[in-house]
């Protein structure tokens, strides 16, 4: 799409102006039953059905996303998905969300409007409502999202519920981001499939809510890598999480990015991070549709609460910690 241009130069942010950008991003926004007051007032006005479950999280150029990797249009799905992500995480139907926007004076305008736009595909997608936010100057692209859904009549799903006997199931890719995450870094924009998968997420929506109508006693979302988040569960809930090798399935994609870079295609769906699948331990029986057992869930040994691949602690890093990587 060509951009607005000022004689031969596309405007700035800064040139647009602040309620410019906010006009251009609330044009023809929707506004569902739950929400009676939107975009426009000093606050944002809606219902929830029973208790109402929020999250936040942050978006920082140069660590979570690349200009040079990612479209404007790419960000702003991500933006949104990875924070929905945590209300499937919760067993919550998603509802409404805000954004906080820090944006360069010198930033094209048509980024925004790119931006604003994934926002708006990706919105649609997980079933949420962008209801306000605000916009100010920063020196990289700065974007804090905050999420807000509802319970619905079920209890959500914490982190702290898994008891020994229960099996531990995922929904949604592993690996596939951190094998894209790795061909970018080398320069490449290939397997096609990994690349995006980094660049966007593919969040397993509506799956939460199913897994705690199905008796989900803990659950999480995977950012972070699997063997980490599966940690989580481990030492909240006093357990120890056993997981099978053999059912894990390498996605060809990975596959190829694995043998390029002579790495453990398996390395990469343990310790993978940003995919947002969903993992969750449910008592014995039929698992909700989408959902595949991994593992099994047993009283702490003598180590204590942790998590194992096969019978024994993984060899190698086990997935991402803020302030000790960046892209």
């Amino acid at each position: 799409m060509a951009s607005e241009t000022t004689g031969q130069n596309p405007q700035t942010a800064s040139e647009v102006g602040e309620f410019g950008i906010i006009a251009t991003i609330i044009k023809g926004l929707g506004r569902p039953p739950a929400v009676s007051v939107g975009p426009g007032d000093d606050a944002a006005v809606f219902l929830v059905n029973g208790s109402a479950v929020t999250s936040t999280d942050m978006l920082v150029e140069g660590v979570e996303f690349r200009r040079d990797w990612s479209s404007a249009a790419e960000v702003g799905r991500k933006s949104v998905a990875v924070n929905v992500a945590d209300l499937e995480a919760m067993g919550a139907k998603p509802v409404a969300m805000v954004i906080g926007f820090g944006i360069p004076a010198d930033l094209p305008a048509e980024w925004v409007r790119e931006f604003a736009k994934g926002v708006r595909a990706e919105a649609d997608l997980a079933g949420i409502a962008l209801v306000g936010g605000d916009i100010t100057e920063a020196d990289k692209v700065t974007i804090g999202v905050t999420v807000i859904g509802e319970t619905g009549g079920l209890d959500p799903v914490l982190r702290n519920g898994a008891e020994p006997g229960e099996i531990v199931a995922v929904c949604g890719r592993l690996g596939w981001a951190a094998a894209g995450l790795a061909a970018l870094e080398r320069g490449f924009r290939s397997p096609r499939a990994a690349v995006d998968a980094q660049r966007v997420p593919s969040v397993p929506y509506g799956a939460g809510r199913m897994a705690a109508r199905a008796g989900a006693t803990a659950m999480l979302d995977v950012s972070d890598g699997l063997l980490a988040d599966l940690n989580h569960i481990a030492q909240a809930s006093g357990v120890w999480i056993d997981l099978d090798s053999g059912a894990f399935e390498i996605p060809e994609p990975v596959a190829v990015v694995a043998a390029a870079v002579n790495k453990d295609p398996l390395d990469f769906v343990l310790t993978g991070g940003e995919d947002h699948a969903l993992a969750a331990c449910f008592p014995p029986g039929e698992l909700p549709e989408g959902f595949t057992a991994v593992g099994v869930v047993h009283a702490p040994g003598q180590d204590g609460p942790g998590v194992t691949v096969d019978g024994r602690p993984h060899e190698g890093h086990g997935g991402w910690e803020h302030f000790q990587h960046g892209q």
